[in-house]
């Protein structure tokens, strides 16, 4: 296989929430709930919901900078690569990066849409979550057919208004909902407790995946705030695997075809992950009473769990072990994990010692086949979703890949001599944000 030939649709990239976001999907009636989009007096613009400022709007949307600017946490849409939070230049962007399609997690309302969950007015929440679904649904995965995968956001504070969400947005072409890894963790009971039997049966019904972001819930925790960040950011796909092991067990997996997606994990953890889970259940299962019927925890993975990676050949060379039916791509745009525009090249050279099927796979035939998008079909042809037509396409349209300098990290005073970069540095860049006086922070 060629590059040019390669197709690839990724599973896990984000957005940031335009400042339009909400123009077209609100009833007269609901526009004096519209959340606002201001810009305080240190140039910083920040989102007004429910009268509280929310955190930062470009969470980690460095792709496009120098490296040496990624520390410097975007405050404002000038900061930002354009792709960030308009649909038409990611568009160009995606095109010269060589991706068909993506499937794109919120930034602002939280990977989850956890925002909406500590609204104190849940109508105005459940309102403002609706019309999130229908601008993401209609507007920014409808603007340009096959591109973008939907995914909803469910109010699972309420699991009838939950399973009313799904039926509604399932309607509309939606087969995905990005869901908590812990909803314990926000006062929700567990993914154990029968109160969400109704979501598994209608995701099940619906054909709904589950997806999973790392931070949905559990948060990677910071060793120490002395610690150098490049720990951290070591280990913060991987903190994924102890709600993979809460999901495994998962007693509904055993009573509905449930397709669940981990989101941002990478995959070289799986085979030991997979190999201690069997170990466990045979060698403690008479006195846990754990219960996979007749098969082995692994067995239940590879039936019901997708996993997805960005530069991860040691867990491509143990394919094997994982499921070759089990892994898809994720580019991450525009975080800073993301190694666009190269993506194609480096996902070409990290597939090479892999099968033309397997390949084909991996790099879309999994995510199309999950969650039920026809992008072909949406494209007009399979000709046209391929690495070197969308690259053909973004030449044509002279799309600027080059890095881009928007403002690096404070300069090092008289005398200072750079240090390594800490877990309390990046803490404090986190919450240290600029506030207009009389304007609450949002939780």
């Amino acid at each position: 296989m060629k590059l040019e030939d390669m197709i690839i649709v990724s599973v896990d990239d984000h957005i940031v929430e335009p400042p339009t976001m909400y123009d077209q999907h609100l009833s007269v009636q609901h526009q004096s709930i519209k959340p606002e989009l201001r810009k305080d007096k240190n140039g910083a613009d920040y989102w007004l919901y429910e009268g509280k400022r929310t955190g930062s709007i470009g969470l980690n949307a460095v792709v496009g900078r120098m490296k040496e600017e990624y520390g410097c946490e975007p405050v404002s849409f000038e900061q930002m690569r354009k792709g960030a939070w308009d649909i038409n230049a990611r568009i160009d962007d995606m095109d010269a990066n060589g991706i068909l399609s993506s499937l794109n997690f919120p930034s602002v309302v939280t990977f989850d849409g956890g925002l909406f969950h500590e609204f104190e007015n849940k109508a105005n929440a459940l309102t403002l979550l609706r019309a999130y679904n229908d601008w993401h649904i209609d507007e920014w995965c409808g603007s340009h057919p096959g591109r973008n995968i939907p995914l909803a956001l469910v109010p699972y504070w309420d699991i009838k208004a939950t399973v009313e969400e799904l039926h509604r947005v399932s309607k509309k072409g939606c087969h995905a909902i990005t869901f908590s890894d812990n909803p314990s963790l926000k006062g929700q009971p567990s993914i154990h407790n029968e109160h969400w039997d109704p979501l598994w049966k209608a995701c099940a019904d619906l054909d709904i995946v589950i997806n999973i972001h790392i931070g949905s819930g559990a948060q990677a925790p910071h060793a120490s705030m002395e610690s150098p960040i490049d720990a951290w950011i070591t280990t913060m796909p991987i903190s994924i695997v102890n709600s993979a092991a809460d999901w495994l067990h998962l007693k509904a997996l055993q009573q509905y075809p449930l397709k669940v997606s981990l989101s941002e994990g990478g995959i070289g953890w799986i085979p030991y992950f997979l190999e201690r889970a069997d170990f466990v259940h045979e060698h403690h299962k008479a006195w846990t009473h754990a219960d996979f019927g007749k098969k082995k925890p692994s067995d239940v993975f590879r039936e019901h769990f997708l996993t997805c990676f960005i530069d991860d050949a040691f867990g491509l060379e143990n394919l094997d072990k994982i499921g070759e039916d089990n892994v898809a791509y994720e580019c991450d745009y525009p975080h800073s994990d993301t190694v666009w525009p190269e993506s194609g090249d480096r996902l070409f050279e990290t597939l090479g010692g892999l099968t033309d099927v397997q390949i084909d796979k991996i790099s879309h035939g999994n995510a199309l086949r999950l969650f039920n998008f026809d992008a072909f079909g949406m494209m007009g042809g399979r000709d046209k979703c391929t690495v070197g037509a969308l690259r053909a396409a973004a030449a044509a349209k002279k799309v600027d890949t080059s890095l881009q300098s928007f403002g690096g990290p404070a300069p090092l005073a008289p005398g200072e001599k750079p240090r390594p970069v800490t877990s309390g540095d990046i803490t404090r860049m986190f919450t240290e944000v600029a506030k207009e006086d009389g304007v609450q922070q949002a939780a």
